[in-house]
């Protein structure tokens, strides 16, 4: 099988040393060494100011929300992977979605304006493949409107735009390290923020408020990362380098030689592509169908990355239709890119899309 991605396995060797490292100190979890570790250098190889890793990137999502108090209606995207939304009605809020724009794929900064009520309390969009948003228009919006603006940057791993880390953007960004990930802690997040009254708050919430012993001093949960995926991510992050140029020799591939009628995603203009992902836009759904037939017959396995457009979820009870995000959302097909794929395997790709 040659799947749409596939988890990055470091090496075994320096994995089991610091497992070694967690035998000796008996140390699992809660605030570890390794942890500690990891999130400083996360830190500076990211060039942001507080990074605080935990168990998942939905659970990073859920506690922005709450660190930032959001009530009422929250504008964000129909196109992205499900917890973006459900996040959201999870804890209460009401997802209004703002169209997006066809060729960027992410949340069109000139629709968000006519939707903002009494209700709405924050801009929730995402960088969706890692592509950054226009920050600077949706920034200005918020700041007219007194909203809070947390990106879902699942996807944004190691993203620049402009000469910095796209992740110093918004009151917080939320990373996920997901195994599938660029990036990944086989589970795990973080949350970014250059709030250090806010970092605080959000280091107390992930474990269930405890400030000591004897204190308690706000409303929390058990979304701490343990240490033996800090280990993990020790690893990973020691090969970053390698897995960003086998992702990028990849996308480059797709780029050269797939077949003309293929459209590819438009990236920021002041960031580069970080090859999270290797998505392509078809003419039609038809088109789509039919070529994800051939590839399954052939042992590859594409994913429809992002279908449906979440404005068609049931369980939100919205009339609402959005139908620039339900049209890409029906002709996208993300093909495998990770590292491990061979030449020869991502040479059958291409040529089962020509043979369609």
């Amino acid at each position: 099988m040659i799947p749409v991605t596939k988890s990055y396995l470091p090496n075994k060797a320096k994995y089991i040393d610091y497992v070694n490292r967690i035998y000796d100190t008996g140390w699992l979890t809660n605030n570890g060494v390794l942890l500690r570790e990891l999130e400083k250098r996360l830190q500076d190889h990211l060039g942001v100011k507080h990074l605080i890793l935990v168990a998942n990137g939905s659970l990073a999502l859920h506690l922005a929300y709450k660190a930032l108090e959001l009530q009422g209606e929250v504008i964000t995207t129909p196109f992205s992977f499900a917890a973006t939304t459900c996040t959201l009605t999870w804890e209460g809020l009401k997802p209004v979605f703002a169209d997006i724009d066809p060729n960027t794929f992410n949340l069109e900064p000139n629709n968000i304006e006519a939707l903002i009520t009494e209700q709405t309390s924050a801009i929730v969009p995402v960088h969706v493949f890692g592509n950054p948003c226009d920050v600077e228009l949706i920034r200005d919006v918020a700041l007219k409107h007194n909203l809070k603006v947390i990106y879902d940057a699942a996807h944004a791993f190691g993203t620049q735009y402009k000469g910095q880390s796209v992740l110093n953007y918004g009151d917080i960004s939320v990373v996920s390290f997901h195994a599938t990930k660029l990036f990944h802690t086989i589970e795990g997040g973080a949350i970014i923020t250059d709030d250090n009254e806010l970092a605080e708050k959000i280091r107390l919430m992930i474990n269930f408020g405890i400030a000591g012993p004897d204190s308690v001093e706000l409303q929390g949960t058990n979304a701490k990362m343990n240490e033996f995926e800090a280990a993990m991510g020790l690893c990973v992050l020691d090969e970053i380098s390698a897995i960003n140029q086998q992702r990028a020799e990849i996308w480059e591939t797709y780029l050269r030689e797939l077949p003309d009628g293929l459209s590819f995603q438009q990236w920021n203009k002041n960031s580069l592509n970080n090859h999270a992902y290797a998505p392509v836009l078809f003419g039609s759904e038809a088109d789509v169908l039919r070529t994800s037939a051939q590839l399954k017959e052939r042992c590859i396995l594409p994913r429809r990355y992002f279908y449906p457009s979440l404005d068609n979820l049931n369980y939100l009870g919205s009339n609402q239709v959005c139908e620039i995000s339900r049209d890409v959302a029906s002709r996208i097909l993300c093909l495998p890119i990770y590292p491990g794929l061979s030449p020869l395997e991502q040479k059958k790709v291409i040529d089962t899309l020509y043979s369609v």
